[in-house]
């Protein structure tokens, strides 16, 4: 890939040229010398274009002449009338400038299409390199909407700009020489006058009509993240019977598009009129000076035609200056906010000298760790624990006190304030990301799978897994026999976030892609909190198999998946409140107590419930409706 240059790019006056200097490297690749070619012969069949549609108007200011002076005595040339050679070299002319001009964009096409793929590759992986908070502060519609509109707004800059906007001027160039050696100074200075107020009126229309842009561009970016995010929460808008109101705040959000995709017509075609009140004034000038030369004998018929073919043949490319730019305008407007993405710094970055981590035990400890998301708010206050080498380390705690933070900064998605997190030794912030995550395996409260299929769930754990190690994960994950009852067995697929799967099957799925990855250190961040007490228990012993013989660190709310553990560590309020095991922590009669005393009576009043709705002949409390 080209190396990226890091630079702020906003559509402001000398945007344009800090974007170019920016796309440089993926329009003129270092690393592939054939879309370097690619460019070059694309930019000499545009000059061969311009050397064919300069040379046409003279053709035709020649057939008109000889038609005008020819009688029965016409001249021959190769035994042909010259009229007809000058129709057919007319017509031979306008088919090459046609040919090369469609050459062009044959030939450039690959190397716009490999900087757009360059410059999406880029965004992509920059997004991913992005922090947590930048993601949980973030509408995931509205993020793909900025790339979407960038890459497209990246593609009419690259086409453009290389394609039309130089060449054009050198046409101008060109047909104003002609003009000066043909008709003389007056009618180079009307010309001049035309492209340059034309040019103008353009440029400042323009600038006003980019801030409409943006408008619009806003409130397209902000229906696309409500309507994205309402259809992610189908049901829960389908629980609640607001279909309506989502309607509403889509339509409110689009209402604001209307108006503004409404101004920016408006005001195209003001632009539009304005550009061509301009031309054709110059038109008519042009017209009536050359018409009075021809009328004095100054000019022949040819060489009024010849004017006005030039100009109908410089409307073309001085409309399409208008068009460019405005189109450049709008494409520096689409990719402002996909820039800004760029500038975004991730909030943790690899050390320059950052070591691959080294697994021996592995022992994971923090060692006096302070950490807060907003500093009015500590989360963690001085913890210190030990996870030692295969154990299992049980974290439990009110809501609040910081648990699954604890996996956060573990993970490194956060640096600590203060003391650190190490693994055998090892500093998180001192070794490289990728291999720090590499040695942690993840099984979540809420597990959100790809919309694919089983496999390609399950093989997202180790994705050069063979088939047979995907189903020996599955069968230790306890899914196994349920994937192969299915009619598509591995190949079925799981709906979006998997919601085709139910809890408990997405929770075997996630213990899988787990198991495959075979991690040496295990965090289960309340891995079974979602589920009923039966799929609880069913899960539980899946995960036991996943845990034996590694470094475990459980988060847990259901302290009955945690008795066994090695050491349970209460927080409350972000600091250690109790330690030890189950037996202990019961006989001090703390916190832990409290909590396990409370978690048992709303298990035995739920199990009596269950108990007695079972039992047909047994005592059920009905309501006054269900007693008739």
């Amino acid at each position: 890939m080209a190396k990226a240059p890091r630079s702020t790019v906003s559509a402001d006056e000398g945007a344009l040229l800090s974007t170019i200097r920016n796309l440089w490297d993926y329009i003129w690749p270092a690393d592939r010398p054939d879309l370097r070619m690619r460019a070059l012969l694309a930019i000499g069949a545009l000059l061969l274009a311009k050397v064919a549609s300069t040379l046409v108007p003279f053709a035709y200011k020649g057939i008109i002449d000889t038609l005008d002076s020819s009688g029965p005595e016409t001249a021959v040339l190769l035994g042909l009338s010259v009229p007809i050679i000058l129709v057919v070299a007319y017509g031979i002319g306008q088919i090459v400038d046609t040919g090369f001009q469609q050459l062009r964009d044959i030939l450039f096409a690959s190397v716009g299409q490999n900087a757009v793929r360059q410059l999406a590759y880029r965004t992509f992986t920059h997004v991913h390199r992005l922090s947590l908070r930048f993601h949980l502060q973030r509408k995931t519609g509205g993020l793909s909407r900025v790339i979407e509109r960038g890459t497209k707004g990246i593609e009419t800059i690259v086409r453009f700009t290389m394609l039309n906007t130089a060449p054009t001027l050198v046409e101008f160039v060109i047909v104003g020489v002609i003009f000066g050696w043909l008709f003389g100074i007056a009618y180079v200075l009307v010309l001049a006058s035309v492209v340059v107020l034309y040019m103008v009126f353009t440029v400042r229309a323009s600038n006003w009509r980019i801030a409409i842009r943006r408008d619009m561009n806003e409130s397209d970016t902000d229906a696309n993240a409500k309507a994205i995010d309402s259809l992610l929460n189908f049901e829960t808008v389908k629980y609640f019977g607001n279909e309506d109101l989502e309607a509403t705040r889509f339509d409110k959000a689009m209402s604001g598009y209307e108006r503004a995709a409404i101004r920016i017509w408006t005001s195209l075609g003001w632009l539009n009129f304005g550009q061509g009140v301009i031309f054709w004034i110059g038109m008519i000038t042009l017209s009536v000076m050359s018409a009075l030369g021809v009328m004095s004998g100054d000019l022949t018929v040819g060489d009024f035609v010849l004017l006005n073919t030039f100009m109908m043949q410089i409307y073309r490319p001085l409309n399409q200056i208008g068009f460019v730019y405005r189109e450049i305008r709008q494409g520096l407007a689409d990719i402002e906010a996909m820039f800004i993405l760029l500038d975004q710094n991730p909030e943790i970055e690899d050390k320059p000298d950052a070591n691959q981590l080294e697994i021996s035990g592995p022992v994971l400890s923090f060692e006096d760790v302070y950490f807060h998301y907003d500093p009015d708010r500590p989360i963690l206050k001085g913890v210190s624990f030990e996870v030692p080498a295969g154990k299992t380390i049980a974290v439990v705690g009110p809501s609040g006190a910081g648990k699954s933070t604890i996996s956060r900064l573990i993970y490194r998605f956060y640096d600590v304030i203060s003391g650190r997190v190490a693994i055998d030794g090892q500093d998180v912030r001192d070794v490289t990301q990728a291999s720090l995550r590499a040695a942690i395996g993840m099984v979540p409260q809420d597990t959100v799978l790809f919309n694919d299929t089983i496999a390609y769930n399950i093989r997202y754990g180790r994705p050069d897994a063979t088939d047979e190690e995907v189903r020996e994960a599955a069968r230790m994950a306890q899914i196994g026999d349920f994937i192969d009852s299915l009619p598509n067995g591995y190949e079925t697929q799981v709906g979006e976030r998997g919601l085709k799967l139910s809890g408990g099957e997405k929770q075997r799925v996630a213990i899988a892609r787990t198991i495959l990855k075979a991690p040496p250190i295990l965090i289960l961040d309340e891995a079974t909190s979602a589920l009923d007490t039966h799929t609880e228990r069913e899960i539980q012993s899946a995960l036991d198999t996943v845990a034996r013989g590694r470094t475990t660190l459980v988060i847990a709310h259901r302290l009955s998946t945690v008795v066994d553990a090695d050491e349970i560590i209460v927080l409350r309020d972000g600091v250690i409140a109790e330690r030890g095991r189950h037996n202990e922590l019961l006989a001090s009669n703390g916190l832990y107590a409290q909590m396990w005393n409370r978690q048992r009576e709303a298990a035995e009043a739920s199990e009596r419930l269950r108990a007695a709705q079972e039992d047909p002949d047994g005592f059920v409390v009905r309501k006054p409706s269900e007693q008739l």
